[in-house]
């Protein structure tokens, strides 16, 4: 599979500065933006992932069967009543896009918050490996008409006259132009919303949300969408699946002083933009796990923060993780001869160790979610769950030999397709 996308600029730092966590937060690309927060909150928890799949008020619906009326809660939304599975979608997060594909309603879905490419590329490169599984994207509406930025005209909810708004309307709240009354007439006039944005991060929402505001981790909204597609055995079978994943990573990770320093940045224009591997949010849901050391767990680390090639030589990370690394904007093969033909950036010692690896989107659903803890676990522990092979930007995810896969992809192509 190519990348038609390689040479295309993702947006501009200074665009991400202007509209706060608004690119990645709920878009695809998030081409330029930290993962770090100054509203997160670190923790220490490896395995805080570990029983998140199995929360038992995760979700609430009313039993209706197979047909009738059924509601499920979310916040920022609070309940919503659903008269049927709703079959026209509309979807700004690649996170949501990936949750409809693995509940098998991935037809439902009728558009993306950026260019279809762009994130689509990253799903085609994880779906290669489950046999049956794709998403058709053509013909999807874009949503992102912000120029220089980020927005959606509030007509094209009209246009699209969707069942269903899978986007968080605070994030919407936080577009320019938009007001609480614009919020409450598409849900009046045309469907209700159901997202959840800043659980990303744990990062603020606008004012008018900001009270009630609760977080949760990936599989917990997993669960919640599982509840609006009524699908509730592919989402407990899904994970079981993230759960033995969990527990075989977290049995045979090595003594903690025998664990690298990580470091997770983007690389752009000669500087590193650092996020922290360890705060709470779904952003992290394929890290935090792995319970390596931050790198830049000491430091001020913002969505603002700039390090230069001597500042990143000061912290020194046994292993660079490339944020957006999969068949997105990021060559990181090529980020990596770069880094090693400067003369400061050859120093580092991931480079000099040939540790500086393409690491996942943290914008992920559960089928992502899956594949980029594999991959993290073999880039951290090669030892332990044997090496991460080379990858080409725009290939597909590495095929990795059978007797070296973490999860059983037969096993999820067949949830996901219904024939298990």
């Amino acid at each position: 599979m190519t990348n038609e996308n390689t040479n295309r600029a993702a947006p501009t730092r200074r665009t991400y500065l202007k509209y706060g966590g608004a690119v990645v937060g709920g878009g695809l690309l998030a081409g330029c933006a930290s993962d770090s927060d100054s509203e997160g909150k670190g923790t220490e928890t490896t395995n805080a992932d570990a029983t998140q799949t199995t929360s038992s008020d995760a979700t609430t619906e009313s039993d209706g069967g197979e047909s009738g009326p059924y509601s499920v809660t979310m916040s920022p939304m609070g309940t919503v009543e659903f008269e049927s599975v709703p079959a026209n979608v509309m979807v700004y997060s690649l996170l949501y896009a990936d949750m409809a594909v693995a509940y098998g309603h991935g037809d439902a879905v009728n558009s993306l918050g950026f260019d279809s490419d762009a994130g689509g590329n990253t799903l085609d490169a994880y779906y290669k490996r489950l046999d049956g599984v794709s998403f058709g994207r053509e013909g999807l509406t874009q949503l992102n008409t912000g120029s220089g930025g980020v927005n959606i005209d509030k007509e094209l909810f009209y246009e699209l006259d969707s069942d269903l708004h899978m986007v968080d309307p605070a994030l919407v709240l936080s577009f320019d132009g938009w007001k609480k009354s614009d919020i409450d007439e598409i849900e009046e006039k045309i469907a209700p919303w159901f997202g959840n944005t800043y659980s990303r991060q744990h990062s603020q929402p606008p004012k008018a949300y900001r009270d009630n505001y609760e977080y949760y981790t990936l599989w917990e909204i997993a669960e919640k969408v599982a509840a609006v597609f009524r699908e509730r055995e592919r989402y407990e079978a899904l994970a079981s699946v993230h759960d033995d994943l969990l527990e075989r990573i977290e049995s045979n990770l090595p003594p903690k002083n025998e664990r690298p320093t990580v470091g997770s940045v983007i690389f752009m224009e000669g500087t590193f933009y650092p996020s922290k591997i360890n705060t709470e949010g779904f952003a992290n849901a394929h890290v935090r796990p792995l319970g390596a050391t931050d790198a830049f767990a000491e430091g001020e680390v913002t969505y603002q923060t700039a390090y230069d090639f001597e500042t990143m030589l000061k912290v020194d990370p046994d292993v660079i993780l490339h944020t957006f690394g999969v068949a997105s904007y990021y060559d990181v093969a090529q980020i990596r001869k770069t880094l090693a033909d400067h003369p400061v950036g050859s120093k580092l010692t991931a480079v000099k160790n040939d540790a500086v690896y393409p690491s996942g989107n943290p914008v992920q659903g559960p089928l992502m979610n899956l594949f980029q803890l594999e991959m993290t676990a073999k880039q951290l522990y090669p030892e332990q769950f044997g090496e991460w092979p080379e990858y080409e930007n725009g290939d597909p995810y590495p095929e990795i030999p059978e007797d070296e896969r973490l999860f059983d992809r037969q096993r999820v192509a067949d949830i996901v397709t219904g024939t298990n």
